[in-house]
């Protein structure tokens, strides 16, 4: 006779996981979120392979950072409006309305790419990040209308591990799409618009959350004042922090770690590619991990220890990197993965992706929990705009620090970060304090 499962057992987080997928509650949001993801990824990234070998133009450097800045520019001007447009409706019907617009969005995209004209894919590109601007606070602050208290964490480990594994796939899908035909790509397009909206269709229906909310005109003045909103409570802004510069840390390593495997380890697409995998397999460790010792309870004991984690796997990065020798030869996946460097590299990438997944699951589900039920999607909207700000500043930062006038390596950088994060720690034990 089996024994019953108690609600705090790992066989029952596994099981939650498992219905969660199940559910009509969430599984349409689920996948509505992962194919939105997925999308924008592929977008941007077919854009920057457009520039770099079919349009051969010169500066492709500045024109595909300009594509990154363009993407993000919506996050930081209209997430307050739309945290005000999903607390202010019924934020399923908004979810449809936004995924219906994503189909007009890609069929500019297909015309771009189809004339090859970078205009109308920049035009694109805005037109994904206005969406993913409005639909990234309804996305979170849905969960806890749809789900049960002791469900969020699991559904949070789940968003957060196939947000990852969808912008991996959306930047390989994207890189191979230089080598493919125009028509594939297209039909690929359209596939994928469909496929949102199609599941968008089957999200639940919401209450409003606050039904006489009036939408403010000026998007200067609403996000002033989500952040005035999300900086009058002390514990919610500190977590806030915490999540933001979890965002951070990951941009700027990620812009750091190609760098130093090509320079440092002689490490070719292949192996950049596959490195990136392991930093969202380990997302996705981490999180599914932060699920099953929470075991149902919202508990930020473990982000501490996270904090921490993730501080001493980037200075082991900087530090083991640092000592290589420049490269002078490309090396494939066979030789990276069997060398010293090679797999140091990767256990250290991976350690920072896990620690990074069991760090930032808990305080963003804490984030959604205690918010107000009529302030949730503008929270969510504040926590939004903090990590696009910080994503800015940190990975501007890098950039001077990285240039001639200062010239700092990347594994200094890297290096640096960690001893950052290990003193971020302590301003994490805060958030742990407040809420243990």
């Amino acid at each position: 006779m089996k024994a019953p499962m108690s609600a705090a057992s790992p066989r029952a987080a596994i099981a939650t996981l498992a219905a969660l997928m199940r559910s009509r509650r969430f599984a349409p949001l689920f996948w509505c979120q992962f194919f939105s993801a997925f999308n924008d990824n592929f977008v941007r990234n077919m854009l920057a392979m457009l520039i770099l070998f079919r349009l051969g133009e010169q500066g492709a450097g500045v024109l595909v950072t300009l594509a990154v800045g363009i993407f993000v520019l919506p996050s930081l001007l209209l997430s307050g409006l739309g945290g005000e447009m999903a607390d202010a409706q019924d934020k399923g019907r908004l979810a449809r309305i936004l995924k219906a617009a994503e189909i007009g969005v890609q069929l500019v995209a297909a015309a771009g790419l189809w004339l090859a004209s970078l205009p109308l894919l920049y035009t694109a590109l805005f037109g994904l990040g206005v969406i993913a601007a409005l639909f990234g606070p309804l996305k979170y602050a849905i969960l806890p209308d749809l789900l049960k208290t002791e469900e969020l964490i699991a559904a949070n480990a789940l968003v957060e591990a196939a947000t990852f594994a969808a912008i991996l796939l959306g930047l390989i899908a994207g890189g191979l799409s230089a080598a493919r035909s125009s028509e594939s790509v297209t039909l690929q397009l359209l596939l994928i618009a469909l496929a949102c909206w199609g599941f968008s269709l089957f999200i639940p229906a919401t209450s409003r959350a606050a039904p006489g909310l009036r939408i403010t005109p000026n998007i200067l003045v609403s996000t002033g004042a989500l952040l005035r909103e999300v900086r009058r409570e002390r514990q919610l802004w500190s977590r806030s922090v915490a999540v933001s510069w979890f965002w951070m840390t990951g941009a700027v390593a990620l812009s750091l770690t190609p760098v130093v495997i090509r320079d440092r380890t002689g490490g070719g697409i292949g192996v950049e590619t596959a490195v990136s995998a392991l930093f969202a397999i380990g997302i996705g460790i981490g999180s599914m991990a932060a699920a099953l010792i929470a075991k149902g309870r919202i508990l930020l004991r473990p982000v501490l220890f996270a904090a921490i984690g993730m501080g001493l796997f980037l200075i082991d990065l900087g530090v083991s990197t640092s000592r290589l020798p420049t490269a002078r030869a490309t090396i494939g996946l066979e030789a990276f993965f069997t060398s010293a460097a090679g797999l140091r590299v990767s256990f250290d990438v991976a350690g920072l992706a896990c620690a990074g997944g069991l760090f930032v699951v808990p305080l963003f589900t804490a984030i959604q929990a205690d918010a107000p039920a009529a302030w949730r999607s503008r929270i969510v909207a504040g926590v939004n705009v903090l990590n696009s700000s910080l994503i800015v500043a940190g990975v501007a930062a890098t950039a001077a620090l990285q240039s001639r006038a200062v010239g700092l390596s990347e594994p200094f950088l890297l290096g640096g970060l960690g001893v950052l994060t290990l003193g971020f720690a302590i301003y994490v034990r805060r958030c742990v304090a407040a809420a243990a």
